[in-house]
C-alpha cells in the first residue's frame, strides 16, 4: 500500500513539472545519479544532469510569464505521461505489482493533472503567479514525500485527483449552461 501511495505522490509531481521531479529524484540517490531509474539509467549522468538542470530552470523561469506557460504546457502535456510512468517506476521499484501497471497508473495520473492545468489555464486566460508558485512548491514537496513520507504524499496526490475530477464536473456544467 505504501509503495502505491509513493507512486501516486511522485507521479503527481510529474503532472505539474517534468524536469524538476526527475532532477530531484536523481539527486536524492546520491552518487548513483539515476542508476536505478528505468529509461534514465541508460543515459550518461553528466548529460542527464545538465539537461534536467537546464529544463528545470526553464520551467522555473518561463512559468512566470504567459507565453512561457503556453510553451511549457505544450511540452508538459505530451511528456507528463512518460515522466509520470518513469517517476512511478523509480519510486515503486520494490513493489510486487506488475511494472506495466505502476507505469500506467503513474502516467495516467500525471496526464490527468496536466490536463486540469491546461483547462484552468485556458479558462482563466493564464495561471496567476500565486498558483505557479504553489505548483513549484507542491512539485518539490511531492517528490520529497514520495521518499520520506509516502502516506502523506499519496493523500495529497489523491486530493489533487479529487480536485481534478471536481474541476471537470464544474467545467461540464459551466459549458452546458452556456450552450
Amino acid at each position: 500500500m505504501i509503495e502505491i501511495l509513493a507512486t501516486l505522490s511522485a507521479s503527481a509531481a510529474a503532472g505539474m513539472r517534468i524536469g524538476t521531479p526527475l532532477l530531484i529524484i536523481g539527486l536524492l540517490q546520491g552518487s548513483n545519479l539515476w542508476s536505478q531509474i528505468p529509461v534514465l539509467s541508460h543515459i550518461s549522468p553528466p548529460i542527464l544532469l545538465g539537461c534536467l538542470t537546464c529544463w528545470s530552470l526553464v520551467e522555473l523561469l518561463a512559468s512566470k510569464k504567459l507565453w512561457g506557460q503556453r510553451l511549457l504546457q505544450l511540452v508538459q502535456l505530451f511528456m507528463s505521461p512518460l515522466v509520470g510512468a518513469i517517476m512511478g517506476l523509480a519510486v515503486a521499484s520494490a513493489t510486487t505489482a506488475p511494472h506495466w501497471l505502476i507505469a500506467c497508473i503513474g502516467g495516467l495520473l500525471a496526464l490527468v493533472l496536466q490536463l486540469v492545468q491546461v483547462g484552468w489555464f485556458y479558462r482563466l486566460r493564464g495561471l496567476p503567479l500565486w498558483a505557479v508558485f504553489l505548483q513549484d512548491t507542491l512539485c518539490v514537496a511531492l517528490v520529497l514525500f514520495a521518499f520520506d513520507a509516502p502516506w502523506q504524499g499519496g493523500v495529497i496526490a489523491l486530493i489533487l485527483l479529487w480536485f481534478a475530477v471536481r474541476s471537470a464536473k464544474e467545467w461540464y456544467e459551466w459549458y452546458h449552461k452556456r450552450a
